[in-house]
Parts: C-alpha cells; sequence; structure tokens
C-alpha cells in the first residue's frame, strides 16, 4: 500500500511504513519539546522574581541581545514585550561591537539570550555592560556559564535533549527560552495593570484594536447622509428619502430633531401586509416608536454587539437630549473592519 502526494512537478509516492515514520518522529518532536517547557514551571523561583523586579523598575527599555536561533528568538520577545506594556527592542551582540552599543543607555536593562551562555559576542560586551551599571537578566542553558555568572539574575533554561534526533540544530533548547521570555512578558503585562484596551493602542490596525479603538462617531453617517424626515410626512416621501440615503431606514423626528421613531425596511413590509395607502399614510402612523439607539461615544464594537443580539441592520446615533446627529448599519462597520 502506498500514499500518493504531489510535490511541486513531481509525484511523491510514501509508503504507509514511510508515513507512520514521519508521524512518529514529528510526535516525538512535540512530546520532547512539551517536556521541556513543562520543566521550566519548577524554575519560576526568587530569581524569576528579581528579574521581573528590574524589569519592572526600568526607566528605559529593555534590550533584548541574542545571536542565531537565540537572535531570532529574542527578536520576538522583544516585540513581545514591547507590545504588552514593557518597552523593549532588540540588538544584534556583532552589531552592538560596531556601534549599536550607544543604543543602550544607563536606564536600560539588558535580556541576554544565549544557550551557551559563552556567545562570544555577548561575552564581548559584558565589560561595557558592567561599565554602564545596567542589569543583566540572562536566560542560559548553563548555570555554570560565563554569561549565567555574570548575570544579575539568571533563569535556567536548560533542556534534556534537543528535538532534533542529530542534538544539533535548536529546538527544544529555542522553545524553553521562547517560553520562559513569554512568562515574563505576561507577569510583568499583569503586575503593571496592562489592560486589553492598552494592547489596542499598540495594535491599531489589528482587529482587536479597532474593535477597542473605534467609535460609532468614527464610522456614522453625518449631516445630509442620515435619512431624516418629520412627524407628518407621508409615506411616500419617506421611502424616497430612504431610497436617497441607501440605508435602509429612516430615522422620524420633531422640529427639534428630536427623536420620535424609526421606519425600516421591515416596517414597509408590514405596513403593506397591512394595506395601507403609500400615499395618504403618514409616517407617524407606521413608524416603531421605541427604536434601539446608541450615541457617537460608543464603541463601534457596542455597536455590532447591540446589532447582533436585537437582529437589526442599522442604528440612529443620538445626543444626550435625543437629537439625531448620525446613523450606522451594517455594512458600514464591515467596511470599518469590526465585524
Amino acid at each position: 500500500m502506498t500514499v500518493h502526494r504531489q510535490l511541486g512537478t513531481s509525484p511523491l509516492t510514501l509508503t504507509v511504513a514511510e508515513v507512520h515514520q514521519l508521524q512518529t518522529l514529528a510526535r516525538a518532536v512535540i512530546d520532547t519539546e512539551a517536556a521541556a517547557v513543562a520543566a521550566l514551571r519548577e524554575r519560576i523561583d526568587e530569581a524569576f522574581v528579581t528579574a521581573c523586579a528590574y524589569m519592572l523598575a526600568c526607566t528605559g527599555r529593555i534590550v533584548v541581545l541574542g545571536m542565531g536561533k537565540s537572535g531570532h528568538i529574542g527578536s520576538k520577545l522583544a516585540a513581545t514585550l514591547a507590545s504588552t506594556g514593557s518597552p523593549a527592542f532588540f540588538v544584534h551582540p556583532g552589531e552592538a561591537s560596531h556601534g549599536d552599543l550607544g543604543m543602550i543607555t544607563p536606564c536600560d536593562v539588558v535580556l541576554a539570550l544565549s544557550n551557551s551562555g559563552e556567545t562570544a559576542e555577548i561575552l564581548t560586551l559584558l565589560p561595557l555592560l558592567k561599565r554602564l551599571g545596567v542589569p543583566l537578566i540572562a536566560l542560559t542553558g548553563r548555570p555554570e556559564s560565563t554569561l549565567a555568572r555574570a548575570a544579575t539574575a539568571h533563569l535556567d533554561v536548560s533542556v534534556i535533549s534537543e528535538a532534533c534526533p542529530l542534538g544539533l540544530a535548536p529546538t527544544a533548547s529555542t522553545t524553553a527560552t521562547l517560553a520562559m521570555g513569554d512568562a515574563l512578558a505576561i507577569a510583568l503585562l499583569e503586575r503593571r495593570g496592562f489592560t486589553a484596551e492598552d494592547f489596542a493602542r499598540s495594535h491599531p490596525a489589528g482587529t482587536l484594536g479597532r474593535r477597542l479603538l473605534l467609535h460609532v462617531g468614527d464610522v456614522m453617517h453625518r449631516g445630509e447622509q442620515v435619512p431624516c424626515v418629520t412627524s407628518g410626512t407621508p409615506l411616500l416621501a419617506t421611502l424616497e428619502e430612504m431610497s436617497r440615503k441607501g440605508l435602509g431606514m429612516s430615522a422620524v423626528v420633531d422640529a427639534e430633531k428630536m427623536l420620535l421613531g424609526i421606519f425600516t425596511d421591515g416596517d414597509l413590509r408590514r405596513a403593506l401586509d397591512r394595506g395601507v395607502d403609500v400615499h395618504q399614510t403618514q409616517i407617524e402612523t407606521v413608524m416603531t416608536c421605541h427604536c434601539t439607539t446608541i450615541t457617537a461615544e460608543a464603541l463601534a464594537a457596542e455597536a455590532l454587539h447591540c446589532m447582533e443580539t436585537k437582529s437589526i441592520n442599522s442604528l440612529l446615533v443620538i445626543d444626550a437630549e435625543r437629537h439625531v446627529i448620525g446613523a450606522l448599519n451594517m455594512h458600514d462597520l464591515l467596511r470599518a473592519g469590526v465585524v
């Protein structure tokens, strides 16, 4: 029995035994890395608390260092820290020796990643960091290493073995380092009282940012764009107003623009079912008096929740005195990326 797969333009044929071998190897990697991460739980000790204390007290930036695969992990950790309330950036240790060290100030904290704890490019910087007097937090796989011994706080991220069967490619060790770094970032987030709205401010272009930062006033129709008729307007004229504005409804207001009700496509269907005369019927006799409204200051996400909960497609926007100041529908929220 064989399994056929198309790889590029060449057919790839695998036997059942080969398929089983690939799956077994993949599961072994997951098991090895899961065990490496689980082992970190017992290492959340006083050194971890010390590291957090220095990072919380930092008045500058958290500067992350790492070479090779540790550098890739370090870059990700710097991004995670920065987006969760702990200003941080990544500096390449090799470049630091050629001018980038000037990016580190005495107000900063340095977070150095090195599985061996003997990365030459990082060790070269130790005397200079000591001269600056910056706290040094090290994540290594060797507590007895040069970097670990020089650190203000050392976090042990050692692993029993790499997931790579050759024991060469950094796999379990980088996963463990990433997990410990995430633990630091989230502990700091909680301690700082960092909120979802804070997170959204650093992700304004993301879906969460739009949901937490965008207000109804940012997306609603205003002025002449709002379909609106006064009490006493014939139903036919109201339909013409609805057609011109294209929102599937119209506000009904008094002479002061105070909201009296709303007339929607659904109200029209119900009126026609009753056989009303569109020429003779005045709008206040067929409108919905007690309609759902929202304020311009409300979050657009609140408008979406309101529409979904009440199974409606549009909302009128009013001010504190119930003057109609805007309108929006589900299509506006879709265009804004709130949905």
